[in-house]
């Protein structure tokens, strides 16, 4: 109540993209203070078992996770981690640092409960956020790590312009994201037709295989599909990744789409072109993981994202077939107390089930069909 009614206002006084700052720079502040993080660990991340979740070998306090983009550049990944996110996707990064499309480029739609944004993955690049994950001598939070083409590679560099990133960044991560689906760097989607999508995916698995020689895990690889996709291209996604035994898939990312919006038209004029975040994303990103589900089985971890908000939807998602879901347009709207709140609400919600586990709901739509 005290952030939707005071601290929201304030937030939404400024322009969008200086609000994102102002609370990741207050994030990286509250996490220099001695003590605080471990207190609101403490305090907020939920320690229940019938929300415990273990996969990819990790295990994780809740299976909401924060979706990349929140933490362009892994600056506050163990502050959110202690606001009760079960894991945290930092990113998108890019090989080279980039300072993104031209500003305004993040915008607000209230009355939608959604943003559109074209941010054109603005990031200081791989080697600096390898720094900061590095520097970290124990990590609290389980980090998946997002990486995405560096805009001025051309496109017959694309494979090495992702394995530079990989190579830096691979070591210091939980998981490995491949990015192929923000509709804001020229190009970017075509990699997510087949003939592009195999030998990028190939390389990666490739230098995931040398790494971890060295290394004591194998670090999981999953993809990131948009949910403009058609059908038959969904299911060739799939396909390829139970071919390529990739780990996961994540589903999905923003939309180009305006449909069934409720804002004014000059108001969404006004933000121009952009990805389209929140509640408008909800009916086809739950669309699209269902479709993947029956699609893949339990052959693959599916991660859930696009307009979850409550607990009815993080229930709805993982029932579908969705093992970990993802936020990030509803923290904007409900505030940074979020994560906790839906963990405690998911934990009743097992309990009144009659489960021991969350994990046990992972699909259970399909068999009481």
């Amino acid at each position: 109540m005290f952030y939707r009614k005071i601290v929201r206002p304030l937030l939404f006084a400024f322009p969008a993209e200086t609000a994102h700052r102002m609370v990741t720079r207050s994030l990286m502040l509250l996490g220099a203070i001695p003590g605080l993080t471990k207190l609101l660990r403490y305090l907020l991340v939920t320690r229940d078992s019938t929300i415990a979740v273990r996969v990819f070998g990790l295990d994780l306090p809740s299976p909401i996770g924060l979706a990349a983009g929140m933490d362009k550049d892994a600056e506050a990944y163990e502050l959110f981690g202690a606001l009760g996110f079960g894991f945290v996707e930092v990113g998108t990064l890019t090989a080279q640092p980039q300072s993104g499309n031209p500003r305004p480029r993040l915008f607000r739609l209230p009355d939608d409960r959604a943003l559109i944004n074209r941010m054109g993955f603005n990031n200081r690049g791989a080697d600096d956020a390898e720094r900061r994950l590095r520097g970290k001598r124990q990590r609290r939070t389980v980090v998946g790590i997002n990486i995405g083409k560096t805009r001025a590679v051309p496109d017959d560099k694309t494979v090495e312009d992702y394995l530079q990133s990989a190579a830096r960044l691979i070591p210091c991560a939980d998981y490995l994201v491949i990015n192929v689906s923000s509709p804001n760097t020229p190009g970017l989607r075509d990699l997510q037709q087949i003939e592009r999508l195999r030998p990028l995916l190939t390389a990666i698995q490739a230098l995931i295989t040398r790494l971890s020689l060295r290394a004591e895990r194998r670090i999981p690889l999953l993809v990131k599909i948009a949910p403009d996709l058609s059908n038959q291209d969904i299911d060739a996604v799939a396909d390829l990744a139970l071919e390529l035994k990739l780990d996961g898939i994540i589903a999905g990312n923003t939309t180009v789409s305006r449909e069934g919006l409720v804002s004014d038209a000059n108001t969404i004029s006004r933000c121009g072109v952009g990805g389209l975040s929140g509640a408008p994303l909800k009916s086809r990103a739950f669309e699209v993981l269902r479709r993947l589900r029956a699609r893949v089985g339990d052959r693959l971890v599916i991660i859930g994202a696009g307009g979850i908000a409550s607990v009815e939807d993080v229930w709805e998602w993982i029932a579908a077939g969705a093992t970990l879901v993802q936020i990030y347009t509803a923290l904007v709207y409900e505030g940074p107390l979020l994560p906790y709140h839906l963990a405690r609400q998911l934990a009743r919600r097992v309990r009144s089930s009659g489960m021991r586990n969350i994990s046990q709901a992972v699909g259970i739509e399909a068999s009481i069909k």
